[in-house]
């Protein structure tokens, strides 16, 4: 009897932790699919240390866990294709690194294997220190904002190894 207490509990305990994998794994596709759609707002948040830009990322999910999972290759991404503006803590905005913006179709090999979870790109941009985690409800999704801080020079460095953005000396 002893024997079959055991079993049927090793069997329940089995089940239950697949199942958590499972639900793990749905929500990381779940997550690759909203980042898929780069559904974000950038701005800058200060002044970081030199070769980086300190900016605050909005992202937007249904789940506010991945909303915040998110942010990192928002920022990194929005750094590379969409740069940012000026406003009251920072003075001047920044372009995207990436002058063209077709780079992003034209390399999507690249780019799918860098913004994979736990990529490449996680080697350019920490959460700043003092970031201040925002958690807003808008609708039926999160709007989360984070505070982080992305190395452009060594991001910019990465790239032009890759072949995928020019050189700024390239030209001169």
């Amino acid at each position: 009897m002893k024997k079959l207490i055991i079993i049927i509990f090793a069997v329940i305990a089995t089940f239950m932790v697949l199942q958590q994998v499972n639900a793990q794994a749905i929500s990381k596709k779940k997550a690759d699919k909203a980042t898929a759609q780069w559904k974000y707002e950038l701005e800058g948040a200060g002044v970081g240390t030199q070769g980086t830009y300190l900016v605050k990322v909005w992202t937007y999910s249904k789940n506010k866990n991945v909303a915040i999972e998110q942010c990192k290759k928002n920022a990194v991404h929005g750094i590379i294709f969409k740069g940012f503006a000026g406003n009251d803590k920072v003075r001047s905005g920044q372009k995207p690194l990436a002058k063209n913006p077709a780079i992003e179709k034209e390399n999507a090999d690249f780019f799918k294997v860098f913004f994979q979870n736990g990529g490449k790109y996680m080697a350019f941009v920490t959460c700043s220190a003092d970031a201040a985690n925002e958690l807003i409800k808008v609708g039926k999704e999160y709007k989360a904002g984070v505070v982080v801080s992305v190395n452009v020079s060594e991001l910019r460095k990465s790239l032009e190894a890759a072949g995928i953005i020019r050189s700024l000396s390239d030209g001169f």
